[in-house]
């Protein structure tokens, strides 16, 4: 079958009848993405706030890093070495993502290993940035209802080998996700040339029942996960509330507990939206161009918002990170004033 008939089983597919096979240039055939966004200038709006977030998460987090893993007191508390390690995870999540999209944005094709690489690396570093919220709640929840414990059930050793057990959990479940695609896959008459989330996303539900199956499950997968936290959260509330930490409206525990929330809120959201979209798509209630509208709004705008986010809330919220920030441009700018008087 060749790229026009790729193109028209999509529409087809979906009950589109009036779909004139003839209209269909061969830039628009041999990208499926043009399909349904056939102005360039659609394609770079929603590009746009992928790139905003990277730069926003680039600027800010490499400083939290470095003020993380240069403080000796910073690098032995758990909460810290958790924080960074989000921070990593999300900013290769954005590296990566925002480099596959300038790669579809400027024709440039991906290899099918390199594409297949690319989508194993930002599966995964999704799954370590989920896990390592979880495990961030686990940690709020051992400090605050077993203080004189919470040294003994997680020191600094054992810390450093939930993350590193977060990370193997991360890949593993991202390598079964890639080996169940690749046995299951079949040779489908419609193969996108381009590396691109959402266009890969609505091509699997185009598949047979197993690989709709498990696309579903996996989105169900990180939906327990987040209600898991947040019924964490929710219990923390519940047991900390007649113990004055709740006092005042900008008390710390209200504004580190609103904290999480948002940014828990911000993670939820999209990945519910993702499986309202799978499902609705499945059952035909919404047709190809909108379940394509809203995979893509999803992917270029909800998912990376978080993360571009997070590392302000982050660093404004911690006082020993805000502090070493603070120190951090107070040094810059005095490097900086030093060197123009040198200069002069």
């Amino acid at each position: 079958m060749n790229s026009s008939d790729c193109t028209v089983s999509l529409f087809s597919v979906r009950g589109v009848n009036n779909f004139s096979q003839s209209t269909v240039s061969l830039s628009h055939q041999l990208h499926p993405e043009r399909i349904l966004f056939p102005h360039h200038l659609e394609m770079k709006i929603f590009m746009l706030p992928t790139i905003v977030c990277f730069i926003a998460a680039i600027v800010v987090t490499p400083p939290i890093l470095f003020s993380i893993f240069s403080s000796f007191s910073m690098r032995k508390e758990t909460r810290f070495l958790l924080l960074g390690n989000a921070l990593v995870s999300d900013l290769t999540y954005l590296f990566l993502y925002t480099t596959a999209c300038i790669f579809n944005m400027t024709d440039m094709q991906i290899p099918k290993h390199v594409c297949t690489l690319l989508l194993f690396f930002l599966a995964a570093t999704y799954g370590g940035g989920v896990l390592t919220a979880a495990g961030m709640v686990v940690d709020t929840y051992l400090a605050i209802l077993w203080p004189l414990h919470y040294l003994l059930i997680l020191p600094l050793s054992r810390a450093k080998k939930l993350i590193a057990l977060l990370w193997f959990s991360s890949f593993s479940f991202s390598g079964v996700l890639f080996s169940v695609l690749y046995f299951t896959q079949k040779p489908a008459p419609c193969q996108p040339n381009l590396c691109s989330v959402p266009v890969i996303l609505v091509m699997t539900l185009h598949g047979d029942h197993a690989i709709r199956l498990f696309h579903i499950l996996f989105i169900t997968g990180f939906l327990l996960c987040f209600s898991m936290i947040l019924c964490c959260y929710l219990f923390l509330c519940y047991k900390t509330r007649e113990s004055g930490l709740w006092k005042g409206a900008s008390s710390r525990a209200n504004v580190t507990f609103l904290m999480h929330h948002i940014i828990l809120v911000f993670h939820f959201c999209p990945v519910l939206l993702l499986l309202a979209d799978s499902l609705l798509y499945i059952n035909n209630v919404i047709g190809l161009q909108t379940g394509m509208l809203i995979t893509v709004t999803i992917c270029n705008i909800l998912i990376v918002l978080p993360k571009g986010v997070s590392p302000y809330l982050y660093g404004f919220r911690y006082r020993a990170i805000y502090k070493s920030l603070r120190l951090f441009c107070k040094f810059k700018r005095h490097s900086l004033v030093a060197t123009d008087h040198n200069f002069i």
